[in-house]
């Protein structure tokens, strides 16, 4: 089985967890843990992520509907990152963007692209992304912005 679908928008990589310490409101001072005498604290996923995920989600729901992967499935997940051809780059620069010649050497890493994709759709598209035994993440430049990503069983 194989599935395609299309997230138009630059591409973007998953940002790294942020933390936090819990202060008192009162006392403006930490929260500490009784049991360690550390300070507690509280990480989360940066609003932009967790946005730039919802849309990979709705987008393969859109595209693709209710299918999922059998929870025992080798997956192989293929993602195009197609970033926008700069409009500041001379004509000839352009068109060496557009045919390949030259290819995004940007943030965000393509394993950073990879994350973002892997993760959003774990429980959508497969049970856990720890299904995904093959990979493969090509970054280009367009004149669409957008990510293209291919999710297929794997061969064994």
């Amino acid at each position: 089985m194989k599935v395609k679908f299309t997230v138009l928008g630059e591409p973007q990589g998953k940002e790294r967890a942020r933390a936090v310490a819990l202060f008192n409101k009162k006392t403006r001072q930490p929260v500490v843990d009784p049991k360690t005498g550390r300070a507690i604290i509280s990480e989360y996923t940066p609003d932009k992520t967790v946005q730039y995920e919802n849309l990979i989600k709705s987008e393969y729901r859109r595209q693709i509907g209710i299918f999922k992967f059998q929870d025992n499935a080798m997956l192989d997940m293929r993602v195009m990152a197609y970033y926008t051809i700069p409009k500041s780059d001379s004509k000839v620069m352009q068109r060496k963007k557009e045919t390949g010649e030259i290819r995004p050497t940007k943030k965000p890493d393509w394993d950073n692209i990879a994350k973002v994709v892997a993760d959003s759709l774990n429980k959508v598209a497969y049970k856990d992304d720890a299904q995904v035994v093959d990979a493969q993440v090509r970054k280009f430049y367009s004149r669409q912005p957008r990510i293209e990503v291919t999710i297929l069983t794997a061969n064994k």
